[in-house]
């Protein structure tokens, strides 16, 4: 009995040891490709509170959501946006702040807003190799010399004004005209506001067009000074560049004086904010606006209103600025899937190298298709024009070039 008891216990003994050799009942160890990946963390600067909050939060409130989305559809090749931001309620010295901090916490993309932020930090962010985009569209963050990490996904101020030029040039011609017209840019008086300008006149003068510009006071009820100084001037067409609110009161002005000529906004104030500020006065208004409005449906609006809808919202209710947003955030993240496929570390130098290999990147129709290049972060030179008819967006032309 004690022999077959010790013959069993060798028996079990051998088992044993041949079952913990090949892993045994225990549970196997996680292979790498199973292990939750390494999030990747985009710092992000929001006005809320701010002067532009009226713009400034649907914006946010595209950025978060696409990250929501992408998070919830699996993420990058796997590894989930993690999404660090603050309102910074316009205040350049508070952007300053929040992005060193968010530098040190390990971001290795910056999502910014306004332009006197975005060139307040364009030599911090070539130092630091953060790839950043904006809502700014300044010609000034062009230059790749002095803003190499700095991407535009929006066509710039110069060549929305460039465009809104040519545009009027065709459709005075188209009108029966011989000669050229006269046309005045009316504009904020700051460095965003000014930004367009020397650009669009020399776009005039090289065409023969005869062509002013004036600044908008800050903090005037009304611009009835400036309208008879664009009357005087013989304005047939004049060009807006500000923000909603100022322009709805240059556009109910003209329209309680009988100043006629065509005005045609720039993208920060052809928006559904101005409609709804003008009025009446809105209608047969033309604006350069990059990113398609919800009012004239492309398929890039689709995932977005999908994802507003599961949430009791809409894309047409959230506005034009939330597709900004985004699709801001949709190109950045293209750049990221791109660092990650060629099998390398996430960070701001791979990052923009990636970034620059995008050409003709699809947006569904938002925007003109998005190119980047070693010389070039300017994402695309063309947008469609588009008209208030009862009080919406419509489309009114295919893209326009500036170049």
């Amino acid at each position: 009995m004690l022999h077959k008891t010790k013959v069993l216990f060798l028996v079990l003994l051998t088992v044993s040891l041949m079952l913990a050799a090949c892993g045994g009942t225990e549970p196997a160890a996680t292979s790498s490709a199973e292990q939750p990946k390494k999030p990747i963390k985009v710092g992000a600067i929001f006005d809320l509170t701010g002067a532009t909050a009226d713009v400034g939060t649907p914006y946010s409130e595209g950025i978060k959501g696409y990250v929501e989305w992408l998070n919830a559809n699996g993420g990058v090749e796997g590894h989930r946006i993690e999404l660090i931001s603050a309102d910074y309620a316009y205040k350049v010295d508070v952007a300053e702040q929040l992005y060193s901090q968010y530098v040190s916490e390990g971001v290795v993309a910056f999502m910014g807003w306004g332009t006197g932020d975005t060139e307040a930090l364009r030599t911090k962010i070539a130092e630091d190799k953060i790839p950043f985009m904006s809502a700014s569209y300044s010609a000034g963050l062009l230059d790749i010399q002095v803003a190499p990490y700095n991407f535009l996904i929006g066509t710039s101020y110069s060549d929305q004004a460039i465009i809104a030029l040519r545009w009027a040039l065709e459709d005075w011609a188209a009108k029966g005209n011989s000669d050229k017209p006269q046309i005045a840019l009316i504009h904020h008086d700051s460095p965003f506001g000014t930004s367009p300008v020397a650009d669009a006149k020399a776009f005039a003068e090289a065409n023969g067009v005869t062509f002013t510009s004036l600044a908008m006071p800050r903090g005037a009820t009304d611009y009835v000074a400036e309208l008879a100084q664009m009357a005087r001037f013989g304005a047939d067409y004049v060009v807006v560049h500000t923000v909603s609110s100022p322009a709805a009161v240059l556009l109910k002005d003209a329209r309680s004086q009988g100043f006629a000529a065509q005005f045609i906004l720039l993208n920060w104030c052809a928006d559904e904010i101005f409609i709804n500020l003008a009025g009446d006065a809105a209608e047969g208004v033309i604006g350069t606006i990059p990113f398609t409005p919800p009012t004239s449906p492309v398929p890039g609006h689709k995932n977005a209103d999908e994802f507003l809808k599961s949430k009791g919202s809409s894309l047409e209710a959230k506005g034009l600025h939330y597709t900004q947003g985004w699709w801001t955030m949709a190109v950045m993240t293209e750049g990221i899937r791109r660092t990650i496929q060629e099998g390398k570390e996430v960070n701001g130098m791979n990052l923009r190298a990636a970034l620059e290999t995008i050409s003709n990147f699809d947006t569904g129709g938002v925007t003109s298709p998005i190119t980047f290049t070693p010389t070039s972060h300017r994402g695309n030179s063309s947008l469609r024009l588009f008209k208030v008819e009862n009080g919406k967006w419509v489309s009114l032309t295919d893209f326009i070039s500036a170049k």
